[in-house]
C-alpha cells in the first residue's frame, strides 16, 4: 500500500489500533506489517488465514468495515493484493 508521506504515521496508528481485533478474527492465523527500506511511505500487510472463506468473512465484519475506509482514505496510489498458497 502506498501512502501519501504525510499518513504514514495516520496508517501505522490504525494498524496498531486494529491489529489485535484483525488478528482474533476467526481464521486469522497470522498477521504484520511491514515498511518498505527504500520507499517507507509503502507498507505491506502479511496475514495467514485458515482459508479463502475465512479471509471473505473478515472482510463482512464491523472491523473490516471501519478500518478499510480508514485506510483507503491515506492511499497515494491504488492498492494492491495477493491471495497465495504455500507449495
Amino acid at each position: 500500500m502506498t501512502f501519501a508521506p504525510e499518513n504514514c504515521e495516520k496508517f501505522e496508528q490504525l494498524f496498531m489500533a486494529y491489529r489485535e481485533k484483525i488478528r482474533a478474527t476467526e481464521g486469522c492465523s497470522h498477521l504484520e506489517w511491514w515498511q518498505d527500506i527504500d520507499e517507507p511511505n509503502v507498507y505491506y500487510t502479511f496475514s495467514h488465514w485458515d482459508s479463502v472463506d475465512a479471509l471473505n468473512n473478515y472482510k463482512n465484519t464491523e472491523t473490516f468495515k471501519t478500518v478499510w475506509p480508514l485506510t483507503k482514505a491515506l492511499f497515494a496510489a491504488s492498492p494492491k493484493a495477493w491471495s497465495v498458497k504455500m507449495k
